[in-house]
């Protein structure tokens, strides 16, 4: 009797290793930017003879951890991988060489990678190599697990996630501003997660003024997040609780014109990289993800109040929105929303979301939904 899942009948054998493939990808999540995330399965008359996934960026390719595991069995063997192989130098070798030394006959990949570098030409080297490939084998899960990498390399800013926690009547925070804790303690452990997934977490000063956060991540310690706060009069507090964490990664100020020259050089001697933007009173939003970008961030985490998730939404720059929904009444015409400024006139123009799904966490309900679909 087999206990495979019955959806399972309905993929083909490509299907199939391709999503091991995509498992095994899933597990360098929040490890390896500004590199993707990739899997990669060896499979030799039906049987896995060998597997990887990349780690860390500087560290192996998943091909090539996978192919030196199959050894001599890579050989007319099939390689799955959801994301093309590379095929020039930087920290390590050139994957699609590797997959030509190793004598596979095969290759499957999910998605092509746009990374100028790449970009078709590690498909066009297997084939002028004499390797058979397919490509667009769950192209749509390899490019969602990918989203981050995929909307950097083709719009050269990064994929923009914004949190949100709010009462069962749309309120962040009561008329007095008070806002600890609407969501619950499960639901905070989440964003933790959320965290770890991403390679930036981003608020306003309002947020380090009134919480005095943090902004650490409570699992995998040992990776370091970029920690972003945007502050157009650089009034945030020197004694604010973030620099006592800066060996858990770089703490990075947008602001305006420097007006406090010596509370600039005090910060920048803490090892706080200061980063003036000319303004008109708001900080350039797109200039700062451009900035984030050009430095490796691949991927950010919106965790501010309601000015700021409104300024980001207003702006048309969020890709995905995590709404945390307490059952909880505060009621209060003057309470804000997640979302303000001006809104839309009618029903038709609104935001919509896209890929909603939603799942229950502790007392809350989790909406997840794309604001924009990923660009082609």
């Amino acid at each position: 009797m087999s206990f495979l899942h019955p959806n399972l009948w309905r993929l083909s054998l490509d299907d199939l290793f391709m999503k091991v493939a995509l498992r095994l990808a899933e597990k360098g999540k929040g490890l390896t930017s500004p590199n993707p995330v990739v899997g990669a399965v060896v499979v030799k008359n039906g049987k896995i003879v060998g597997k990887g996934y990349h780690r860390k960026a500087g560290e192996p390719h998943a091909e090539a951890i996978a192919i030196d595991e199959a050894g001599e069995g890579a050989e007319g063997s099939t390689l799955y991988v959801n994301l093309e192989p590379c095929i020039h130098w930087g920290k390590t070798p050139p994957c699609a060489v590797k997959i030509k030394e190793a004598r596979v006959k095969r290759v499957v990949i999910g998605t092509i990678d746009p990374n100028p570098l790449v970009n078709s030409k590690g498909i066009e080297f297997l084939r002028k190599s004499g390797i058979e490939i397919r490509v667009g084998v769950l192209e749509e899960e390899a490019r969602e697990i990918n989203a981050p990498f995929l909307k950097s390399m083709r719009e050269g800013i990064p994929f923009v996630s914004l949190k949100m926690a709010m009462t069962l009547d749309g309120k962040v925070a009561t008329w007095s501003g008070d806002s600890k804790w609407i969501s619950s303690e499960e639901s905070r452990n989440y964003v933790h997660l959320l965290r770890f997934e991403n390679d930036a977490i981003m608020v306003g000063v309002g947020t380090i003024i009134k919480d005095d956060p943090l902004l650490t991540i409570r699992y995998g310690k040992s990776k370091e997040i970029v920690r972003v706060v945007l502050d157009s009069n650089l009034s945030i507090p020197e004694r604010a609780k973030i620099f006592e964490t800066l060996e858990r990664g770089r703490i990075i100020i947008f602001t305006g014109r420097i007006r406090d020259n010596e509370k600039y050089e005090r910060l920048r001697k803490k090892g706080v990289e200061v980063v003036p933007l000319e303004n008109d009173g708001k900080i350039p939003l797109l200039e700062v993800l451009r900035y984030l970008n050009k430095t490796g961030v691949n991927s950010v985490l919106v965790e501010g109040g309601h000015t700021l998730s409104t300024s980001f939404l207003e702006s048309s720059l969020v890709d995905r929105i995590y709404i945390f929904i307490s059952p909880k009444l505060t009621g209060g015409m003057n309470s804000p929303t997640f979302f303000e400024g001006n809104g839309f006139p009618s029903i038709s123009d609104s935001m919509k979301l896209r890929k909603v799904k939603s799942f229950c966490i502790g007392e809350d309900t989790v909406i997840i939904g794309d604001v924009k679909c990923l660009q082609e």
